[in-house]
């Protein structure tokens, strides 16, 4: 069903994951994960190299395993798991977040449409697939909501600009408002290297992650930085040497587009489909 949802939104799929060895610190996109019983380097998403296939292929995507560095210790936090990811050229960060609510809408409807949809209302008679649009809600009203709404920090204080919101008070307000929420516009200092600033507001990214009640996040996105000098001021932020990145950066100076892109993890979503 996702496949046939992504080619409906004509998108051309591939693997272009490249087992290498891409520098970066602690567990952001490209950190590398070791093997241990083999001493092998891996990275843990497809996306940087999904973006090189954009000059030619246009909107693509990939299903592959992704890995994580840090232990899991949660069932929403695995080792291992399988990525959706997409890569959309010529896009506006609405029309990103449009292309999100599609997916998950119409994997959906497919999913009731088909033979299995029978199966999925004698085991949860009360699901229904999600309406569009989705809520859309900024960073910023998500700090105000919590305060609104006595949602805390861990040592009781409120939620203030620049703090992470973690998995349990997401949760709750997710759980609170009781529908699929589009948050968006992440400070630039919570997130990673790629990802483009607001041009109303340079202190936050366009950038979103998917809110689902009784699961939370399963899609993270953002549009990418297209500009060199963006993208090396990027780096420079995160600590992060660009030589590794050599062939990221050629695509901004021998020219690129405006682009943004996702990736949803199919385990977060087939637990949470039911729920819907």
């Amino acid at each position: 069903s996702f496949q046939r949802s992504l080619l409906r939104q004509r998108l051309c799929g591939g693997d272009p994951t490249d087992y290498g060895t891409v520098s970066s610190r602690r567990w952001i996109y490209s950190v590398q994960i070791r093997l241990l019983w083999r001493g092998s380097l891996f990275d843990p998403v497809s996306q940087l190299y999904l973006e090189t296939c954009i000059p030619a292929l246009g909107n693509v995507y990939c299903i592959a395993q992704s890995y994580r560095a840090e232990s899991s210790h949660t069932r929403r936090h695995l080792s291992e798991f399988t990525h959706i990811e997409g890569e959309l050229p010529f896009i506006t960060f609405e029309q990103l977040l449009e292309a999100l609510e599609d997916l998950v809408c119409d994997t959906a409807q497919r999913v009731m449409d088909s033979k299995y949809g029978q199966l999925v209302l004698d085991l949860h008679p009360e699901f229904k697939v999600p309406q569009r649009p989705f809520k859309r809600m900024d960073y910023k009203e998500a700090l105000q909501y919590c305060k609104e709404h006595d949602i805390r920090k861990e040592d009781g204080t409120h939620f203030e600009f620049g703090d992470d919101i973690p998995e349990a008070p997401e949760r709750k307000m997710t759980d609170m408002i009781g529908e699929p929420i589009l948050l968006c516009r992440f400070p630039k200092a919570m997130k990673s290297f790629y990802m483009q600033p607001d041009l109303e507001d340079p202190i936050v990214t366009e950038s979103v992650d998917l809110l689902l009640p009784n699961v939370g996040e399963i899609i993270g996105g953002s549009m990418r930085i297209y500009d060199e000098k963006e993208l090396d001021a990027g780096f420079k932020r995160e600590g992060i040497s660009p030589d590794n990145y050599y062939w990221y950066v050629d695509q901004r100076k021998y020219g690129t587009t405006p682009h943004g892109g996702y990736g949803l993890g199919l385990e977060r979503y087939l637990s949470v489909a039911p729920q819907l």
